[in-house]
């Protein structure tokens, strides 16, 4: 069942086309940049998944006060 979904998958020499087609595109100074951007964006959507998390986690505390009450 799994393998159907392999079968869209790049394989390594589309891998190293791909590669080669960001390089010409964006050039090796542009790249480093990018790979910066995307860093902080993963980053900021983790700590956005904290809180999102804590924020559950707190208001999941205060629902069995309120039906105690």
């Amino acid at each position: 069942m799994n393998s159907i979904f392999l079968l869209g998958m790049p394989g390594g020499m589309e891998w190293v086309l791909i590669a080669l087609a960001v390089l010409i595109f964006f050039g090796a100074k542009k790249i480093p940049e990018f790979a910066r951007g995307v860093g902080r964006g993963i980053r900021e959507f983790k700590d956005a998944v904290k809180d999102v998390k804590k924020e559950v986690d707190e208001a999941g505390k205060e629902v069995p006060k309120k039906i105690e009450d």
